[in-house]
């Protein structure tokens, strides 16, 4: 790791000014050189060069330069720490420059946990850091993509293709039902709110990605526990980059252009083959009537989408000022959508501040770090608008009613208020746009004591504030603006806080006479969440609603602590426990312990181990620990009784004017966090001095408490549907990943990497008493006839959100026999009770796998990730019936599997409709050339250039008929596509 590198050649500087080496005067010749990093060609100050043999040597000055009196037949040694060591004869030669290769396995590693940081050997949980040398490349406007298939257990999938859209992440399953699944995110210790920003689809959209140095994902409840109420979800840290001491200024400039092509659309009838089927069916259908049809001849899909580009720019100073090493940075993405009428546009800037005082005794990190981002986001119905349009009917009429937009009419002239609306309409029509603003500050402070060096006191100091404004106009000539009450414009803003405390002291000792290490850490935070919105609606008939402010806050108090104890540097045991206590529960139930505690043995360190040549390291891990959810509705006060004013869509008409209801809510006094146990074993590995290196981990978790909405007896509450803690849930499941370097030569290298992850949940309990008949929780909403329509369940004996279905029977040619199932039962009847649970969305397995390939000048890289298993239910075509073709005077078009499957009526609950979810997809392939040696003698001074291509989202093989078997919660209901992107960049760093 970069950074790891960095602090090391800090302290190796610091120490070797100090004790320097003794260099003899009776030498024979001078020799002098310039010793720089094969990565970024810089000067390495602080570097080693000794004669082999000897103590006579000196080190680099701060830019990598030396000079040194010996003997021509002498060998001199350069070494620093991360490094590979090399030998080179003196000779003849009086210049000699050194290009020094990183030597990543003989660097302890550092990664960062909560609260600190420790050597990778001595960490005790399941913990995986994947730094900014390894992230993926290509157009990645959310900081999520940069680690996307990259670890074991962890699940990423985006929202959709719009230009900074969110992605659901998941470590290791969800722990909950129906509260939060999201991991809690820190950056730079700074814990966010994951319940989002109004006009923001992606909360981390805020922070530029080019800023980013490490992420490390906390899996297991022996390193997310110190998080206690928040961390059943696993823990995401985020570090961005700082300066480093002692370096030279830097700067380096970063430029993106790409091109964002849609790969392929749903099949639907064209013109011609729709006007010969609604010609066909009207000769034995009276309602299907042919002269509605149109003489266009009109590709829907290809008028709402194009063709996206982008463009972004990145600049970055960073460097030491007077010993404060500073980095500072401006960044701008400028990014449209495939889909018409959906851009972003983002501008961001950090500066980090790390210097060092009083003898290292007291170390400062501060941080500041601004987001501009404005937002037009596109009407995403219009999507399925386009499917179900009428491909016959041209986009415009030429009547220039509604806006010149094609529109059904009623037989009478008037609109027709049920029927399919025009897409390019939708998305021209109307307009809806953000504008965000975000400040995250923090400031912490460690000071080691001048009178007690061994004990440490921290203070971390952090503020996250946002600002947000939008508004939504629809054009009051457009087709579905219907009546006088109809909104035609809302405006809306929003301000929140975020404010963090951390008091804490850390003690680290060294015990030599009983050889062993001990490291104790003990502290205090305080943390406080509030927020500000309100809106207002103007209508039709010039009037105005406003929306009630809404004044959210909570706040949250913590003791924690942490105790790591080695011994021989083999046996490593941690052990932590934190106290949360949060304003969202009864003083009652108001606080919760969470314990956990985990013991390494560094197996490779034992003799009859530690003289095997081929085993660099092997570590067992074995943890346990008890991790809460504190994120359990939008409401911060679920325990209280509320009578709360009803929104604008509930609303009460007096005469002529409408009022707001005051009406109560429903609550449970008692209701508390729900509480997750994890049991985790692991092996960490190494072999062939670390060319070969990677991870086993097994694990069990087990929440209690889980929410689930269960009936009350009428009158005993304010609801008929009480959410309270009843449920259990288990997650089973292992991870591995491994890498290898395959090559490693001077002028070629090689490295491969993959991971490979299982998960199975099973919802244990759900009610208070066992009740044979309680079939579980409808989820999973679907369109189709009538309203309210689902087709998961959340039920005892299965997985969250599993499929619950009839079987469909097939005729001898494989053709869905329209409304006949299997009678699962064998009562003589077809009805709900025949419905099975089949399988749920999650993959069983999910893959991630990696090439990295340099050649001389060349590099190439692809990266890619496998899913088996899982199901989705492709509500795309559920609408393909010929039943829809011809309703209320207009016709709607059909998706080409309507010639398949000939379904007259909907059949929304069938398990026709039910789709392997498997597939294999490349993210990013990525070809570079670095033109560094050809540009240096050209401009007379260090410069690294490098110039690539990038291909984004390259492919996907698949079974599945839609568009993309990837949908969050596996129900495909006209997702905006993710395109196939295109991306040229250049990378200069002085």
């Amino acid at each position: 790791m970069e950074l790891n590198i960095s602090m090391l050649r800090k302290l190796l500087l610091m120490l070797v000014t100090v004790f320097s080496f003794t260099v003899l005067q009776a030498q024979e010749k001078a020799v002098s050189g310039t010793v720089t990093d094969a990565n970024d060609g810089m000067g390495i100050p602080g570097v080693s060069v000794v004669v082999k043999g000897t103590t006579v040597g000196t080190t680099t000055d701060i830019d990598g330069k030396y000079m040194l009196n010996v003997d021509a037949n002498s060998t001199l040694v350069y070494s620093f720490v991360g490094y590979k060591t090399q030998e080179i004869l003196v000779g003849e030669q009086s210049q000699i420059n050194v290009v020094l290769g990183v030597e990543t396995e003989n660097l302890s590693e550092v990664v960062v946990i909560g609260y600190g940081q420790v050597r990778k050997d001595d960490a005790t949980g399941a913990v995986f850091s994947v730094n900014s040398d390894d992230f993926n490349q290509g157009s990645t406007s959310s900081p999520q993509d940069l680690i996307v298939g990259k670890v074991a257990g962890v699940q990423i999938v985006s929202d959709g293709g719009a230009p900074g859209s969110a992605s659901t992440i998941r470590i290791r399953g969800g722990s909950s039902m129906t509260a939060s699944n999201d991991p809690l995110i820190v950056i730079d210790g700074m814990p966010l709110d994951n319940r989002g920003i109004d006009g923001m689809s992606n909360v981390l959209s805020s922070l530029n990605p080019n800023d980013i140095e490490t992420f490390t994902v906390l899996k297991d409840a022996s390193a997310t526990a110190i998080y206690g109420s928040r961390a059943s979800n696993g823990v995401i840290l985020i570090t961005t980059k700082k300066g480093k001491a002692g370096q030279n200024l830097q700067i380096t400039y970063d430029n993106k252009f790409s091109i964002g092509k849609i790969k392929e659309t749903i099949d639907v009838l064209n013109a011609d083959q729709y006007r010969a089927l609604v010609n066909e069916r009207a000769l034995t259908n009276s309602s299907v009537n042919p002269d509605l049809l149109g003489n266009a001849s009109t590709d829907w899909q290809d008028e709402i989408y194009r063709n996206a580009s982008g463009h972004e720019h990145n600049l970055s100073v960073s460097g030491s000022y007077k010993s404060i090493p500073f980095r500072v940075s401006v960044g701008y993405t400028d990014q449209n959508g495939i889909l018409q009428t959906s851009e972003m546009q983002r501008t961001t800037g950090t500066l980090n501040l790390n210097p060092k005082f009083f003898d290292d005794h007291l170390k400062i990190n501060a941080g500041l770090k601004y987001m501009s981002i404005d937002n037009r986001f596109a009407d995403k119905g219009a999507i399925g608008s386009a499917l179900r349009f009428d491909p016959t009917k041209p986009v415009f009429n030429n009547t220039g009613i509604y806006g010149g937009y094609t529109t059904w009419l009623m037989s009478d002239g008037s609109r027709n208020v049920n029927a399919t609306r025009n897409p390019v309409a939708q998305l021209q029509q109307r307009r809806d746009e953000s504008d965000v603003s975000r400040y995250i500050a923090d400031f912490q402070a460690d000071y080691k004591l001048h009178f007690f060096p061994d004990l440490q006191a921290s203070v971390k100091l952090g503020y996250d504030y946002s600002d947000s404004k939008g508004f939504t106009i629809t054009d009051g000539e457009a087709s579905w603006v219907r009546g006088t009450q109809d909104v035609i414009e809302r405006n809306y803003t929003q301000e929140k806080k975020n404010k963090l405390l951390d008091l804490y002291l850390t003690y680290n000792k060294d015990l030599p006479s009983i050889n062993s290490k001990i490291d104790v850490m003990a502290g205090y935070e305080w943390q406080e969440f509030w927020a500000r919105s309100g809106g207002i609606e103007d209508l039709t008939d010039d009037t105005n609603r406003v929306d009630p402010i809404r004044e959210p806050q909570n706040n949250l108090i913590s003791y924690f602590g942490r105790v790591n104890y080695n011994f021989m540097d083999k046996y490593i045991l941690t052990a932590t426990v934190r106290r949360d206590g949060s304003s969202r529960f009864h003083e009652d139930n108001r606080w919760g312990t969470f314990p956990s505690a985990a013991f390494a043995w560094r197996m490779s360190e034992e003799e009859f181990i530690k003289n095997i040549e081929a085993i660099s390291s092997i570590k067992v891990r074995l943890g346990y620990g008890v991790t809460g959810q504190q994120d359990i509705s939008e409401n911060d006060f679920p325990y209280l009784g509320v009578y709360q004013i009803s929104d604008s869509q509930t609303r009460y008409q007096f005469g002529g004017q409408y009022y707001n209801l005051i009406r109560p809510n429903g609550y449970d006094e008692a209701i508390k966090w729900e509480e997750t146990t994890t049991y985790n074993a692991g092996i960490d590995f190494g072999f062939f001095n670390n060319r070969i290196n990677g991870t086993i981990d097994v694990y069990k978790r087990k929440t209690k408490d889980l929410l689930n909405r269960i009936p009350v007896p009428a009158g005993t509450n304010f609801t008929d549907l009480l959410t309270t803690n009843v449920g259990n849930l288990e997650n089973n499941g292992f991870e591995f990943s491994i890498n290898g370097i395959a090559i490693n030569k001077d002028d070629l290298f090689w490295e491969v990497g993959f991971n490979l992850a299982y998960n199975k949940n099973e919802v244990t309990r759900l009610t208070n008493y066992d009740d044979p008949n309680y079939r579980g929780i409808d989820v999973g909403g679907i369109s189709g006839v009538g309203v309210g329509n689902t087709i998961q369940k959340n039920a005892v004996g299965h997985a969250l959100n599993t499929f619950y279905v009839y079987e469909q029977v097939y005729d001898a040619n494989g053709k869905p026999i329209e409304g006949l199932y299997v009678d699962r039962n064998n009562d003589g009847q077809i009805n709900s009770d025949d419905r099975y649970y089949a399988e749920d969305p999650a993959q069983d397995y999910n893959m991630g796998f990696s090439s990295y390939l340099k050649y001389k000048d060349f590099d190439f890289g692809f990266n890619g990730r496998i899913g088996i298993g899982g199901q989705i239910y492709n509500n795309v075509i559920v609408g393909g019936r010929y039943q829809e073709m011809t309703v209320n005077e207009y016709l709607t078009n059909l998706p080409t599997e309507i010639n398949k499957s000939q379904f007259e009526t909907a059949q929304q609950y069938s398990d026709y409709f039910l789709e392997d979810a498997s597939f294999l997809r490349i993210d990013n392939i990525t070809l570079g050339y670095n033109f560094t040696k050809l540009l240096k003698p050209l401009l007379g001074f260090d410069i690294n250039a490098r110039a690539y291509a990038s291909v984004q989202n390259a492919f996907v093989i698949t079974d599945y008929s839609g568009l993309d078997p990837e949908v969050n919660g596996g129900i495909d209901n006209d997702v905006y596509p993710r395109p196939r992107t295109f991306l040229f960049g250049l990378n200069l760093k002085f």
